[in-house]
Formats: C-alpha cells, structure tokens, sequence
C-alpha cells in the first residue's frame, strides 16, 4: 500500500496526515490488491477541500469534498469513495453470476436429460 499526502495552501500537521493517511489505509480491506492512494488537502477562502484518488489493479476512484472543516471533508472524501467500491463490486459480482457455469455445459444437460427419461 503505497499513500503520499500532499498540503496546498495549508500548514502541513502530522495529525492531520495521520487522520487522511489512517482512514484512507482502512479502504484496502475492500480491494482484492494493493493500492496507491494520492490525497491532497488544500484550503481555499472559507473552504477546506479534500480530495483522494486512489488505485487498485485496473480499478480507479476519485472522490473530492469540501466543507468548512478538513477532517470533516476526509471523512466525506473516504465514504464517497468506499461507496464507489462497494457498487464497483456489486457490478462485478453480478457479471460473475450471468455467466454461464462451465461444470454444466449444454452437452452435459442433455445428457442429464436423456438419462432422466431413460428410467
């Protein structure tokens, strides 16, 4: 698992690296490989503005979020993005199952078939 945190405009603190760094690590139990994770923190006027791409494999997700508080806008970023992996794999899984099952090929049901009405 590969994270690099980056701070514009922004005092960089460990405790805020700490807080996006730790949050976003937690998402790797979803993904089936390891992932690199870019999270830039930022502010901008009145806003404090997070925002996380993150790799696994072939797969890609990006979530941005601001609000007036920056661990406000992590937690945000971090849901969008679990919310992403979830559905990817509820997509993925779906495919999974339409696909016909090779143990019971149609040559095989026939067979299955004949020897029912055999009996």
């Amino acid at each position: 698992m590969d994270l690099s945190t980056t701070f514009r405009h922004i005092e960089p603190t460990d405790a805020l690296r700490d807080y996006a760094e730790q949050k976003v690590s937690r998402l790797q139990k979803f993904l089936r490989q390891p992932m690199t994770a870019r999270i830039t923190l930022s502010a901008e006027k009145h806003e404090h503005i997070a925002e996380i791409q993150l790799q696994s494999g072939g797969l890609r997700y990006e979530a941005r979020e601001a609000s007036g508080d920056m661990y406000g806008s992590i937690d945000s970023a971090v849901h969008k993005l679990e919310r992403q992996i979830h559905d990817a794999k509820g997509v993925a899984g779906s495919k999974r199952r339409r696909e016909t099952d090779l143990r019971h090929t149609e040559a095989e049901a026939e067979q299955l078939a004949m020897a029912a009405a055999g009996r």
